[in-house]
């Protein structure tokens, strides 16, 4: 018979590691495995340790959530421990942000730092302790299909965090366990009062926590000098409107602060690395219909290369907070390509696409991959190429 976990054998014969980040989520996984009567081990990493971030209400991973996690461990009657990740969380997450926001992208740290610090590193690290699983409070559901774990947005769609797990290798999936995935919030702080825990009304923490002020560019700035080179601000016909103080302070489909005032609403179309140039249009040239995509990661049946020439059907995010939207997804001498049946506004290189097989909520994840490049429709594009050629010519 099969425990809750899935697996063979007694709760009490089955080692669960819980990463304990010091929130509400985590601390009750920790509590409902403890319950359940399995052998847990929290461990909380200290991911970054700097200035305001230490002190500010939201942070993860940092000052007062170690104490918090430490504080819930003790309370649970559980061994936990600390792991300084710094090194490996800067050089993985942070240094990558900076560099993608440099080269003109809009990174999203939350999933390189599940791919690399929380589910690679992490997870070699819960195996050394003898672990049987690696737990976590993401919102996701998995069940086996099969013979192999799948992955399912949750019953909570409020606080479906798929998006942020495409990159998850199956042998991964196989290790990891969400047991949160069948609650909402509501019933997960109401365990966290059940278990006499203090932090059962401590607030969410934010997505990107090592950005003390919410500001990507005075991170970036610290990181790499320099690197807010300023420009010239571009309309899709050819006028220079204006002038930027770097590319850095700019994203894809941004309308305000964009810093010049023409009558007419504009939003930024384009970041032009290479020429140091914001380039702005009207919002209908933000309308994307095909996608590029680099280094996908297939959680599908069966490979990647068995797609049909003709395509699959599915169902794709482009942004977290998106419903999923109906596409094609193509594997061919372009690489791997999604077809938007409708257009979507705001989509930047940097940023996931993320593949379902239907748009219900019980949708599984079938993988994604990371936005290489954006086609729109065809005067939009043609415009936004003239207007960065144009930067190299004459």
């Amino acid at each position: 018979m099969l425990n809750s976990l899935d697996l063979p054998r007694r709760p009490e014969d089955t080692r669960v590691v819980v990463a304990m980040s010091g929130g509400v989520d985590s601390s009750v996984v920790a509590g409902l495995m403890k319950r359940e009567g399995y052998d847990v081990i929290g461990v909380t990493l200290q991911l970054y340790d700097h200035g305001e971030a230490v002190h500010r209400a939201g942070a993860c991973c940092a000052g007062q959530d170690i104490h918090d996690a430490r504080r819930v461990a003790e309370r649970l009657g559980i061994p936990h421990y600390v792991l300084d990740y710094e090194k490996r969380f800067k050089e993985a997450v942070i240094d990558r942000f900076a560099e993608s926001y440099i080269a003109g992208e809009t990174p999203i740290p939350c999933v390189s730092c599940n791919q690399t610090v929380k589910f690679s590193d992490l997870l070699e690290t819960a195996k050394t302790l003898g672990a049987d699983v690696l737990a976590t409070g993401h919102y996701v559901r998995t069940r086996l299909v099969n013979g192999q774990r799948a992955l399912f947005r949750p019953a909570d769609l409020d606080r479906d965090q798929s998006y942020f797990l495409f990159a998850t290798t199956q042998e991964q999936l196989d290790f990891l366990r969400f047991p949160l995935g069948g609650l909402t919030k509501p019933e997960t702080r109401e365990l966290a009062r059940e278990f006499g825990l203090s932090i059962a009304d401590k607030q969410d923490s934010q997505d990107i926590c090592f950005v003390p002020k919410g500001k990507y560019s005075d991170v970036i700035e610290r990181l790499k000098p320099g690197a807010a080179e300023p420009g010239d601000i571009v309309h899709l016909d050819g006028r220079v409107l204006g002038r930027h103080e770097g590319i850095i302070h700019y994203t894809i489909g941004q309308r305000r602060g964009i810093g010049v005032a023409t009558g007419e609403p504009l939003y930024v179309v384009h970041l032009d690395a290479d020429g140091s140039r914001v380039i702005v249009g009207p919002r209908e040239a933000l309308a994307t219909r095909r996608i590029a995509l680099r280094d996908v990661n297939w959680l599908g049946d069966g490979e990647l290369s068995d797609i049909p020439p003709e395509g699959m059907e599915l169902f794709v995010k482009v942004r977290s907070t998106r419903p999923p939207r109906a596409a094609v997804l193509t594997v061919g001498n372009d690489g791997v390509m999604v077809e938007l049946a409708d257009g979507e506004t705001g989509i930047a290189p940097g940023q996931a696409c993320v593949f379902f097989d239907n748009d219900e909520e019980d949708a599984r994840v079938l993988g994604g991959g990371w936005i290489d490049r954006t086609e729109r429709a065809a005067t939009a594009e043609g415009a936004v190429r003239a207007s960065v050629a144009s930067a190299f010519s004459g």
